[in-house]
């Protein structure tokens, strides 16, 4: 009877000594966009700082590659075409992604997209944006060309001036999901970081319960369409509805097929769940102008990685694996 009470006695004191996770929340601005940060962590002081390095690391990033930034490689390229740049490690990698993503996409997807971007004045601050001329979107699709970016070996440059290279489709996926090996890395086991169309989560939440993520309606982006379960996971998502210009009335989004020059009006959304961030966010873009039937054929013949496609009539085609995230 003593050795029986010893015993509870010590599982109570084992059970008094666990620390309760604590859920650690931060939000910073990089990307152009909001980027939130949730952690659940027993010491508050090693999580903040994990963050601290995480969000650091997405800075760096922003700072090192995107288009916008003066100091970036990208913003280099995109002015001064001709003269050859350096390729360390990390830019080999993104290059060689994107590449790889081009000749996936059959050239539909291209990151030399800016003139066609610009012609239909995505970059126009003004409210006299018009629906371009025949003329203009002939002269701008023959300048999207991927060809006129050259990688020889650890040297890449623009050829010409004719285009330039955009980074909205990949870098912030590949910034988040850098942050959360940060996280890792530094002693964190459970962690989700949202940048808007970008997702990635680290295990499950503590209680082993998966990280739920609401969609938004294509159709009325202010109400929830699906929620999806993940852990572990990265999901990347292009619609519709997340970037457009107003014109007359009438709104034009960003997804631009480079073949006709105008917006895809085939879908409203595409979801695509993976294991690595940079992938899921340039395959959600090349998903959106690829045939249907060719993104669902490369899906299903790929591990770890699923995808919902979301047609103009808000029907729904999926890979074989997708439903299963879809939370009841």
């Amino acid at each position: 009877m003593k050795k029986i009470l010893l015993i509870f006695i010590l599982l109570l004191l084992i059970g008094c000594g666990k620390k309760e996770k604590k859920k650690i929340v931060e939000r910073k601005f990089a990307f152009g966009t909001m980027i939130d940060m949730v952690v659940y962590s027993e010491n508050s002081a090693k999580a903040k700082k994990a963050m601290d390095l995480a969000f650091e690391e997405i800075e760096r990033i922003d700072d090192k590659f995107n288009t916008h930034k003066e100091d970036s490689l990208i913003y280099k390229l995109n002015h001064n075409p001709g003269k050859y740049f350096q390729l360390d490690n990390e830019g080999l990698y993104l290059f060689s992604g994107v590449k790889k993503t081009y000749n996936l996409s059959k050239t539909k997807y291209d990151i030399t997209i800016t003139p066609l971007m610009k012609v239909w004045g995505f970059f126009d601050e003004s409210d006299k944006i018009k629906i371009p001329k025949k003329d203009q979107l002939e002269q701008a699709i023959v300048t999207v060309d991927y060809s006129n970016l050259e990688v020889i070996g650890d040297k890449i440059r623009l050829k010409t001036s004719k285009n330039e290279i955009d980074t909205g489709s990949f870098l912030k996926g590949y910034a988040i999901h850098r942050a959360k090996i940060i996280l890792a890395e530094n002693g964190m086991k459970h962690g989700f970081i949202s940048a808007i169309s970008s997702i990635e989560t680290l295990n499950t939440k503590p209680e082993g319960e998966s990280w739920k993520v609401g969609l938004q309606n294509p159709e009325d982006p202010a109400k929830i369409y699906h929620i999806v379960g993940i852990d572990d996971k990265s999901m990347g998502v292009s619609g519709d509805y997340q970037i457009y210009v107003e014109i007359d009335g009438k709104k034009y989004h960003h997804l631009i097929d480079r073949d006709t020059g105008y917006p895809v009006r085939d879908r409203k959304m595409v979801v695509v769940i993976g294991e690595n961030g940079f992938f899921t966010d340039m395959y959600s873009t090349a998903f959106f102008s690829m045939p249907i039937e060719d993104v669902i054929d490369y899906v299903n013949n790929i591990d770890d990685l699923e995808v919902m496609i979301v047609k103009a009539d808000m029907s729904e085609i999926y890979s074989d694996g997708f439903k299963k995230y879809i939370v009841k």
